[in-house]
């Protein structure tokens, strides 16, 4: 293998928003182009008309930018081997199609829906293996010139060997066998004009140069058929590697593009597209998917994008599935936020705050950050965190004012001390508050937690928020008086 020769392409159907399970495979599919210095070819399977979801593309393209597997090859990029959407390139498959005819390795097949589907019944009922019977593979000329001479749109299938065996070898499995006794002859060429799947999947990576084919378990059983479909065109076969399934986190069948429930009543995430706006970081994500399904030594778990390109090894990919597991993202994504600088954080969480509709300050943020690092798993965590010190007026129930042991004059009076004490504060940092509140509190006869429980609910509306004398330092000394005297009204009047 030369650096040179290496051509990987990811080939979805745009057919609904990008699942984390193909994400994975165009993640692996990158990192093993990007580790033989080869190329990483995006290229649109979109000649499934009837299920074709014109939001689907661009969810898919800003998804792969997101997680920053930028592609050499395919839309709006370009390249040598374009078209880049199979629906550009249907005419190479009618040409390919026919090729197969004329040297008698596949055949029109004239059988209306009516006659294909009255086989499956009898053959479910004789419990009998489903599959054509190959009724228009031995029609004579006469038999073929009637079936024409009535207008009907034929569909082209391949002619599957009857007997013997087909012999594919997997990466990952090693030597795989199937009998063709279980094969069918597939349909190549619908009578729409739209090539099949299995057809247009053959002839554009011949014809892109594909050298390694990096798919999903589900598709091995594909991989006689296209082994078939080589041999008959002459051509060799690319390598291939069928990766191992994602499971649902309880480890109980494939984690399904239809939502389920977690365990605390929500949704579980399945989109790459939820991940990013429930504040996932994408380097975070990236970590956390190269690991489903692959270990560099069996106990490392954080890498830099530059030592997965390093280290990557279709070797040390798993044929076990693998579970989904939330807890760990949510670890794996805490951890990155950790390490990330505090203007690098600030910035992303102003994006998260511009994003739930506010008007954030970059300045107030950036104070805020060692605030709220250590308290947050995602960047959406934040946002409770942190719209307090942006929104104009702050809403909240004012019973919640009165904390436990309190009354309802014992709060008013602790209020306006309070008030009184930060109105004329000459210095409102975090050492000069508390310096100046916490004698306050003992003058009243109140428990700290107390008297900073009301300043807190009357600062932020919140009964659990950042530090408090940094948060109210971040407020500043207008705001925070402003509101003092506000939740005193507001309880007065209650």
């Amino acid at each position: 293998m030369t650096s040179d020769t290496v051509r990987v392409r990811f080939a979805p159907s745009p057919t609904g928003y990008f699942h984390v399970g193909g994400a994975r495979t165009a993640l692996y599919d990158w990192l093993f182009a990007r580790h033989h210095g080869g190329k990483f070819i995006l290229r649109i399977e979109d000649t499934d008309r009837t299920r074709y979801d014109p939001q689907a593309l661009p969810d898919l393209l800003d998804a792969l930018r997101w997680l920053g597997l930028c592609w050499d090859e395919g839309p709006e990029v370009g390249g040598d081997y374009g078209p880049y959407f199979q629906s550009d390139r249907v005419e190479l498959y009618h040409q390919y199609a026919e090729q197969l005819v004329v040297h008698g390795q596949a055949y029109r097949c004239y059988c209306s829906p009516e006659r294909l589907e009255a086989l499956r019944e009898n053959q479910r009922e004789a419990k009998l293996l489903s599959g054509y019977d190959r009724h228009c593979r031995y029609l004579t000329r006469e038999q073929i010139a009637d079936y024409q001479a009535q207008g009907i749109k034929p569909v082209v299938r391949l002619a599957a060997p009857i007997e013997g065996s087909t012999e594919c070898v997997d990466l990952l499995r090693g030597r795989v066998v199937f009998d063709n006794r279980q094969l069918d002859d597939l349909v190549l060429l619908k009578s729409d004009g739209f090539p099949t799947y299995h057809l247009a999947v053959v002839v554009d990576d011949h014809l892109m140069a594909i050298t390694h084919i990096l798919r999903g378990e589900e598709w091995l059983s594909s991989a006689p058929k296209h082994v078939l479909l080589y041999r008959a065109f002459g051509w060799e076969m690319p390598i291939t590697a069928h990766l191992p399934t994602i499971l649902d986190p309880s480890g109980q069948g494939k984690l399904s593009k239809r939502k389920k429930k977690s365990a605390d009543g929500s949704e579980q995430l399945t989109f790459v597209h939820e991940f990013r706006e429930a504040g996932y970081l994408p380097e975070a994500m990236v970590n956390f998917l190269v690991l489903v399904g692959w270990s560099y030594d069996g106990f490392t778990e954080f890498f830099g994008r530059d030592q997965l390109v390093r280290y990557f090894d279709l070797q040390k990919v798993s044929m076990s599935a693998a579970a989904f597991s939330y807890d760990k993202l949510d670890h794996m994504n805490a951890t990155y936020i950790r390490k990330l600088g505090a203007n690098d954080l600030a910035g992303r969480l102003m994006g998260v705050l511009l994003r739930a509709g506010l008007q954030p300050d970059f300045g107030k943020i950036l104070r805020a950050v060692p605030l709220i690092r250590e308290r947050i798993e995602t960047l959406n965590d934040g946002i409770p965190l942190l719209d307090f010190l942006f929104a104009p007026q702050i809403h909240y129930d004012p019973a919640t004012l009165v904390q436990k042991g309190m009354d309802v004059a014992g709060t008013l009076q602790a209020l306006k001390a309070a008030e009184e004490t930060l109105v004329s504060l000459a210095a409102f940092g975090e050492t000069a508050l508390e310096e100046a509140l916490r004698p306050v509190a003992e003058r009243l006869g109140l428990k700290a937690g107390q008297f900073f429980g009301c300043i807190r609910i009357a600062c932020t509306g919140r009964a659990v928020s950042p530090p408090l004398f940094g948060t109210l330092s971040i407020l500043g000394q207008e705001v925070v008086v402003c509101r003092l005297r506000e939740a005193r009204e507001l309880l007065a009047s209650g």
